[in-house]
Protein backbone atom coordinates (compact mmCIF):
# COMPACT_ATOMS: atom_id res chain seq x y z
CA UNK A 1 0.00 0.00 0.00
CA UNK A 2 0.94 3.41 -0.52
CA UNK A 3 0.38 5.84 1.80
CA UNK A 4 0.76 9.45 2.64
CA UNK A 5 3.25 10.04 5.30
CA UNK A 6 1.62 9.98 8.98
CA UNK A 7 1.81 12.54 11.80
CA UNK A 8 3.91 11.24 14.68
CA UNK A 9 0.46 11.55 16.86
CA UNK A 10 -2.53 10.72 16.35
CA UNK A 11 -5.56 11.77 19.17
CA UNK A 12 -8.31 9.09 20.26
CA UNK A 13 -10.66 9.90 23.10
CA UNK A 14 -11.41 7.13 25.42
CA UNK A 15 -14.76 5.80 25.56
CA UNK A 16 -17.39 4.03 27.59
CA UNK A 17 -15.46 0.84 28.70
CA UNK A 18 -12.33 1.85 27.56
CA UNK A 19 -13.01 1.77 23.95
CA UNK A 20 -11.01 3.78 21.36
CA UNK A 21 -11.37 4.54 17.88
CA UNK A 22 -8.45 4.89 15.91
CA UNK A 23 -8.38 7.47 14.14
CA UNK A 24 -8.08 7.06 9.88
CA UNK A 25 -4.89 7.83 9.61
CA UNK A 26 -4.17 4.40 11.66
CA UNK A 27 -6.26 2.72 10.62
CA UNK A 28 -5.36 3.36 6.69
CA UNK A 29 -2.54 1.33 7.65
CA UNK A 30 -4.21 -2.10 6.82
CA UNK A 31 -6.27 -2.58 9.53
CA UNK A 32 -9.59 -4.16 9.26
CA UNK A 33 -13.01 -4.36 11.35
CA UNK A 34 -12.42 -7.13 13.53
CA UNK A 35 -8.34 -7.46 13.72
CA UNK A 36 -7.12 -7.80 16.64
CA UNK A 37 -4.26 -5.68 18.34
CA UNK A 38 -1.36 -6.25 20.59
CA UNK A 39 -0.86 -3.71 23.16
CA UNK A 40 2.69 -4.00 24.75
CA UNK A 41 3.31 -1.31 27.84
CA UNK A 42 6.53 0.45 27.27
CA UNK A 43 7.56 0.96 30.42
CA UNK A 44 6.71 4.43 30.94
CA UNK A 45 2.94 5.25 31.12
CA UNK A 46 2.42 3.96 27.57
CA UNK A 47 2.00 1.27 25.10
CA UNK A 48 2.48 0.27 22.18
CA UNK A 49 -0.39 -1.31 19.67
CA UNK A 50 0.70 -3.96 16.57
CA UNK A 51 -1.53 -6.15 14.76
CA UNK A 52 -0.46 -10.02 15.00
CA UNK A 53 0.06 -9.86 11.37
CA UNK A 54 2.73 -6.98 11.43
CA UNK A 55 4.27 -8.68 14.83
CA UNK A 56 4.84 -12.03 12.95
CA UNK A 57 5.97 -10.20 10.05
CA UNK A 58 8.84 -8.45 12.40
CA UNK A 59 9.37 -11.67 14.20
CA UNK A 60 9.78 -13.39 10.58
CA UNK A 61 12.57 -10.71 9.80
CA UNK A 62 14.27 -10.80 12.97
CA UNK A 63 14.76 -14.76 12.73
CA UNK A 64 15.84 -15.01 9.12
CA UNK A 65 18.97 -14.07 9.43
CA UNK A 66 19.86 -16.81 11.80
CA UNK A 67 19.60 -20.11 9.37
CA UNK A 68 19.65 -18.60 5.84
CA UNK A 69 19.86 -21.52 4.36
CA UNK A 70 17.12 -23.77 5.92
CA UNK A 71 14.01 -23.64 5.21
CA UNK A 72 10.92 -24.44 7.94
CA UNK A 73 8.33 -25.47 5.01
CA UNK A 74 10.70 -27.79 3.27
CA UNK A 75 11.23 -29.61 6.84
CA UNK A 76 7.66 -29.81 7.91
CA UNK A 77 7.11 -31.53 4.00
CA UNK A 78 9.96 -33.74 4.73
CA UNK A 79 8.70 -34.96 7.92
CA UNK A 80 4.87 -35.18 6.71
CA UNK A 81 6.04 -37.44 3.91
CA UNK A 82 8.07 -39.67 6.46
CA UNK A 83 5.51 -40.02 8.65
CA UNK A 84 3.06 -40.75 5.83
CA UNK A 85 6.19 -43.59 4.58
CA UNK A 86 5.85 -44.93 7.87
CA UNK A 87 2.06 -45.16 7.91
CA UNK A 88 1.32 -47.01 4.94
CA UNK A 89 4.38 -49.65 5.60
CA UNK A 90 2.68 -50.41 9.22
Amino acid sequence: MDHAPLPDRHVAPLGDRGRVVLPSGLRRLGLRQGDRLIFTPDGQGGFRGVSPREQARRLFDALRDLAPERSLVDELIAERREEARRESEA
